[in-house]
């Protein structure tokens, strides 16, 4: 497993990996138009391409030898949902359901939170669903804590998700 920071041309399986976990993990029961259209709007490669040309994006893949298994997006422009929190979010975090428990999700978490202390960064905040326990119980593992709750929005459809900080200093 090599982790490094992405080209223009990962933009393709960038998405195709948010895709996969994005409907994996929130679309328990079926998917029906309304997040289909969501996924397929919002994980593009010209979406994801424009991230990766964005300087208010950090973004690391990681790759094993048949390609891009995962990936986690910090960005240093975020306004957090909840006070107290830095402008520092980790926006994305992606492991495909197959590579979890191998510590990829650890060592991409450990490489995000870093290059933050490198930029002097004195804390960083991530919101997932109130309902992703596995997410949660990673997250509270590695040092995170819950600091407040926010809604998830699809057009006018709310989804409540839980605010997570991590203080680096």
């Amino acid at each position: 497993m090599t982790l490094r920071k992405p080209k223009k041309s990962d933009a393709s399986s960038i998405a195709a990996i948010s895709i996969e976990v994005w409907i994996g993990t929130y679309l328990k029961r079926g998917v029906n138009a309304f997040f289909a259209d969501y996924a397929l709007e919002e994980f593009t490669p010209s979406k994801i391409e424009s991230l990766i040309s964005d300087p208010n994006q950090f973004i690391l893949v990681s790759e094993n030898e048949e390609g891009i298994d995962a990936f986690i997006r910090v960005s240093s422009a975020s306004k957090a949902p909840v006070s107290g929190c830095s402008e520092t979010e980790i926006a994305t975090f992606y492991v495909q359901p197959r590579h979890h428990g191998k510590g990829i999700g650890k060592r991409l978490l450990n490489a995000a939170l870093q290059h933050c202390r490198e930029k002097n960064v004195d804390s960083v905040w991530l919101t997932t669903n109130a309902e992703n326990d596995p997410a949660i119980a990673f997250y509270l593992a590695q040092g995170f804590e819950h600091v407040g709750e926010t809604h998830f929005r699809i057009d006018d459809e709310g989804y409540l998700n839980n605010v997570y900080s991590y203080r680096l200093s």
